[in-house]
């Protein structure tokens, strides 16, 4: 059997590119990195670094266990973080990892209700867009994901394991500039916006974007992508394009120079909190999702 600690170690000098550095990283000595790491390539039978000048490089051992101890370090820490949070029954923080609109949005009316209910409960907020923030579940930096999916998306091997509770399915507007001719129409249809310039957003939803638009029977005119809503909005209102936005973000956020358009597309996105089923049986786990499904329910 591996020891952790040396598997952490190794770890740290792949990371780190050398003994020396990974010794700085972790706070000892350059010898008990090369102590530890010549008694792991004992254990495993043979070399796992080759010196390549004044760098290493790894074996294929080492490649194959660098890859499978990732994971093996990964997955302790998820479990050690649940076993933590299960054993105590309750905590005093949960860590939200959530996309900007969502923490704008649904967040704070979950926490409002929530510091109403359990008044010593402290919520941590942390800003990233998926997949990057299941990164953060999957690394035990967070106890939930509040993340967004589009339906022609396979999200399965990001999620691999963790619960989903659906929050909402998100409608999208088209963001004109106030005189745009299309800004007094009730609806519009995808397939007519397929001359104008577009201003896009975050690389997954600009991905998500360009296939409904091909689909539509056009491709898009791209004149910047940006993931600030806010810059979005100002881009449309100086005239330098149009944009496809989720309704979610124009509950808390609208420019006085753009007027939002339902659309007619193929492009459904949906938001759901994420966790680890051992997770929710956690009390104020399960109290700050029930409140963010009774929120969203309300969007």
């Amino acid at each position: 059997m591996i020891d952790t600690r040396q598997l952490e170690m190794f770890a740290a000098v792949v990371r780190a590119g050398s003994f020396s550095a990974a010794a700085r990283e972790l706070n000892c000595s350059q010898p008990a990195i090369s102590q530890q790491m010549r008694a792991l390539e004992r254990h495993v039978g043979g070399p796992l670094f080759l010196r390549v000048g004044r760098g290493l490089r790894l074996t294929e051992a080492g490649r194959i266990l660098a890859e499978r101890g990732k994971a093996v370090l990964d997955e302790l820490a998820v479990t050690h973080q649940q076993v933590r949070a299960v054993a105590a029954l309750d905590f005093g923080t949960v860590r939200i990892c959530a996309f900007p609109s969502a923490n704008a949005s649904i967040v704070p009316g979950a926490a409002a209700a929530l510091s109403k209910e359990r008044p010593r409960l402290r919520l941590e907020l942390i800003e990233k867009e998926p997949p990057d923030s299941f990164d953060l579940l999957r690394h035990a930096e967070c106890e939930l994901v509040i993340g967004f999916s589009y339906a022609d998306e396979d999200e399965e091997e990001a999620t691999a394991g963790m619960l989903r509770v659906p929050l909402l399915e998100d409608r999208l507007a088209l963001l004109l500039p106030a005189g745009h001719p299309f800004a007094g129409r009730d609806r519009v249809d995808l397939a007519e916006m397929a001359g104008e310039r577009w201003i896009a957003g975050c690389p997954r939803c600009c991905g998500a974007f360009v296939r409904a638009c091909e689909r539509a029977g056009f491709t898009p005119d791209i004149a910047c992508a940006t993931d600030d809503n806010m810059a979005i909005q100002s881009l449309v209102a100086a005239g330098l394009g149009v944009a496809l936005v989720p309704m979610l973000v124009l509950s808390f956020l609208r420019h006085g120079s753009v007027v939002a358009v339902p659309v007619e597309s193929t492009i459904r996105r949906r938001t759901a909190v994420y966790t680890w089923p051992d997770l929710i049986r956690v009390p104020v786990v399960r109290a700050t999702i029930d409140a963010l499904v009774t929120v969203a329910h309300q969007a």
